[in-house]
């Protein structure tokens, strides 16, 4: 019993320490301020004002197209902004993988030419998508986000998650 209660301690108190410590990665990542760009790339996943902020950017006037990703079946939000009248391109893609690998891939092959990239994703995936971007264009990228509510579950699955997917990105090559 008494040894159980130690391993169930010491548990907690890496949970703890390794919760302050990634903080600055998943919580407080580095985001940038909006800055003329070539393109605006909106990363897949929930859909959490990622796609509108995107959209805002671009209607400013901070880059002439937006990249969305579109690895959804069936998003009747999607399939509206990818069929939109807007005053600047817009530009819909299936990534291949449907991961931020295949957006990665994606953008190295539309944007060979440019040299500045505004990404719009969601706060614990500012890093590792800073990463895995990084690793597949060797131009500027500035990450944004629309700073949504996330409940304390959601937080601690994307702790998981997002170290799970590094662990992932370490491994893999654009």
């Amino acid at each position: 019993m008494r040894r159980m209660l130690l391993v169930t301690g010491g548990l907690l108190v890496a949970m703890l320490i390794a919760t302050v410590a990634l903080r600055p990665v998943y919580v407080r990542p580095r985001t940038d301020a909006p800055a003329p760009a070539d393109a605006i790339l909106v990363l897949g996943g929930a859909h959490d004002g990622r796609e509108q902020l995107g959209l805002r950017l671009a209607a400013e006037g901070y880059a002439p197209r937006v990249l969305i990703s579109n690895p959804y079946e069936h998003s009747p939000m999607v399939n509206r902004i990818c069929h939109g009248g807007y005053s600047f391109e817009v530009i819909c893609f299936d990534p291949s993988p449907r991961t931020t690998l295949g957006e990665g891939r994606e953008l190295a092959r539309l944007g060979r030419d440019w040299t500045r990239v505004i990404v719009v994703t969601f706060t614990p995936h500012i890093s590792r998508a800073r990463y895995i971007l990084g690793k597949c264009w060797p131009g500027e990228l500035l990450f944004t986000d629309p700073k949504p509510h996330l409940s304390p579950p959601r937080w601690a699955w994307d702790y998981a998650y997002q170290s799970a997917g590094y662990v992932k990105a370490w491994f893999a090559d654009c």
